[in-house]
């Protein structure tokens, strides 16, 4: 019998709904006249006093100026935002950058080697520590690191520059690369 009585008062609610779509159709979809929502209880064929039947999600009302106050807070608050971002110092990447510098043999003046790799001048390149490590059989490497700004130093551009110095220098190898 429940069951029953629930069937029809779904099968109720279903055609007024069904009206209601086909007047939304019919007037263009504004709606003139808007009926509460269906509650819980209303399904269930109780009755009562319910605040949350006064809710209206299709009402006209005048909240254009609570929503224009809305959209001056979040502009202001956009523009706050925006300002202390621009104030903070903008962060430049940079790297630390060792070098293997190789000779072409034991009888290369490392000495005018490494000057010859010092004077190589670029924005945003700092040269650091250089030390002379044996590779073997009396030849030595230079080891030389290297401060870079990323946007403004190639590695790879620093390398040929390097290699350049055909009297002195075999070949460049990057011996680490660790960002700052």
């Amino acid at each position: 019998q429940d069951l029953r009585q629930v069937t029809k008062d779904l099968q109720a609610i279903v055609k007024k709904l069904e009206s209601r779509i086909a007047a939304l159709e019919v007037s263009g979809g504004s709606p003139k006249k808007v009926e509460q929502p269906i509650s819980k209880k209303a399904e269930k064929g109780e009755t009562g006093d319910d605040d949350d039947d006064d809710f209206d999600l299709f009402s006209d009302g005048d909240d254009e100026e609570a929503e224009a106050e809305k959209e001056k807070i979040r502009q202001e608050r956009l523009d706050t935002y925006y300002a202390k971002k621009s104030n903070k110092a903008v962060v430049i990447a940079k790297s630390n950058v060792i070098l293997d510098v190789k000779p072409w043999g034991d009888d290369t003046d490392m000495v005018a080697m490494e000057k010859a790799v010092r004077s190589i001048e670029m924005d945003g390149l700092r040269w650091g520590s250089a030390k002379l490590v044996p590779v073997g059989y009396g030849i030595k490497k230079l080891t030389i690191s290297t401060i870079v700004e990323d946007e403004k130093v190639s590695i790879e551009e620093l390398s040929d520059l390097i290699q350049e110095f055909e009297d002195y220098v075999q070949s460049v190898d990057v011996a680490a690369f660790n960002k700052l």
